[in-house]
């Protein structure tokens, strides 16, 4: 079982995006993003946007990670959005301008957000990208603006251009990359001290994080202060899988229009980072997994054996109650008197009482010297011992153990009720 769990590549979950084509829906993936999830190991399974499949989530098991990416704005009821500062006006305004952002599709909303608080319970790798860090911070009880434009300019802020649809690929802006973050750790042979630790990032969004979820730390900043980069330091070592990330900006997409070069040589680290978590996280649920089977194999073994000893119990006591006219098969009976000599936790007078019952078809002078454990055989045991695997040493404790305790318990009672 564990050999065949090993030959299975870990699976990442990404939604799937609904667009029309010849008047008819179209689910798909930007091809980046699986390129690069493939590239560095792992399975990209995508979750079709089809009515209904956020209830049906369990079929996708095993999920070793979750890849977030693209799509329409959340709807504000998720996140108890306050509008309040913004008319009608300027709400119908919003939806003109980003007649392809706002138009709300719950089925998704719904989809990725249990995805999400999934990861976040399990402790899944989770990668989100542009609307998927706004789903990971709205999971995580923070807020997202409306508008950015609108509502900084409401704050007297000059908000930086984030989305630019004449110049879609092209647009850029700068962020300032945070010291000791993942993200400085990727992009550090590009990020220049006298240069304010900036970046030139992609942008294609009109919302983002108004307050951030409070398990998160910031990693940059665009020059209006808004986070374009978070993360949570306490569920972050991809070597252990620990994963949990967003990022408003697209580093999959920062390439030379002609060449289709990266800008940074650190674009593509986020997902490597992330594919290192979720084999490491898959390997530490498959070793789970693999335990659970062995410990249910040795309950197997454990309960055969159990069987035996209580059919060689039951033998003695028939042959005790008939005085020796029950015909026994001698081995039966050995089997019940090798478990009770190597029990060395009776007490005295549960000794006394094995001996009146007669629970062997040896005499009571002979058990009783039997058992006091020879000095040569314990050393004899103990050098046997040495050569087992911890695997077989292991199952052999569970089992006196339990039978051990067991057989005192068990026994007592019905001694108690014979004499």
């Amino acid at each position: 079982m564990t050999s065949e769990l090993g030959k299975i590549l870990p699976r990442v979950l990404i939604v799937s995006r609904r667009s029309v084509r010849k008047n008819k829906f179209v689910d798909f993936v930007g091809e980046y993003h699986l390129d690069l999830i493939v590239s560095y190991g792992a399975v990209p399974v995508i979750v079709p946007r089809v009515s209904g499949v956020h209830m049906m989530l369990d079929s996708f098991e095993p999920i070793h990670g979750v890849l977030l990416c693209e799509g329409e704005d959340i709807d504000p009821s998720h996140y108890q959005a306050d509008i309040s500062g913004l008319s009608a006006e300027e709400l119908d305004e919003i939806r003109r301008l980003h007649a392809s952002d706002t138009s709300i599709d719950r089925e998704k909303d719904s989809i990725e957000l249990r995805l999400a608080k999934l990861c976040l319970e399990r402790n899944i790798p989770y990668l989100g990208i542009c609307r998927g860090s706004q789903v990971l911070n709205v999971a995580c009880g923070g807020t997202l603006y409306q508008d950015i434009g609108k509502e900084l300019s409401k704050d007297g802020k000059e908000a930086v251009a984030h989305i630019d649809y004449d110049n879609y690929d092209g647009h850029r802006h700068p962020v300032r990359v945070i010291e000791n973050t993942p993200l400085h750790s990727w992009f550090d042979e590009s990020l220049k001290p006298d240069q304010g630790m900036e970046l030139m990032v992609n942008s294609y969004h009109h919302q983002g994080v108004k307050r951030l979820a409070e398990r998160f730390v910031p990693m940059a900043f665009a020059p209006d202060g808004l986070v374009e980069g978070f993360y949570d330091p306490d569920a972050y070592n991809p070597e252990e899988g620990k994963f949990i990330m967003g990022l408003q900006f697209h580093p999959e997409r920062m390439r030379h229009s002609v060449t289709d070069e990266f800008d940074y040589p650190g674009c593509p680290a986020a997902y490597q980072a992330f594919v290192k978590a979720v084999i490491a996280y898959q390997r530490k649920v498959s070793g789970s997994i693999a335990a659970t089977v062995l410990v249910s194999k040795m309950d197997g073994e454990m309960e055969k054996k159990r069987k035996i000893i209580v059919r060689s119990f039951s033998k003695a006591r028939d042959l005790y109650a008939s005085r020796g006219t029950v015909s026994s098969e001698e081995h039966e009976l050995e089997v019940g008197a090798e478990f009770l000599e190597s029990n060395t936790a009776l007490s005295s007078q549960q000794e006394t009482r094995l001996k009146q019952m007669g629970a062997t078809v040896r005499n009571a002078s002979s058990y009783a010297q039997k058992l006091k454990v020879n000095e040569e055989r314990e050393k004899l045991a103990r050098k046997v011992m040495a050569k087992m695997s911890i695997e077989q040493l292991s199952e052999l404790l569970s089992f006196y153990h339990m039978m051990g305790q067991t057989c005192s318990d068990v026994l007592e009672r019905k001694l108690m009720a014979t004499f």
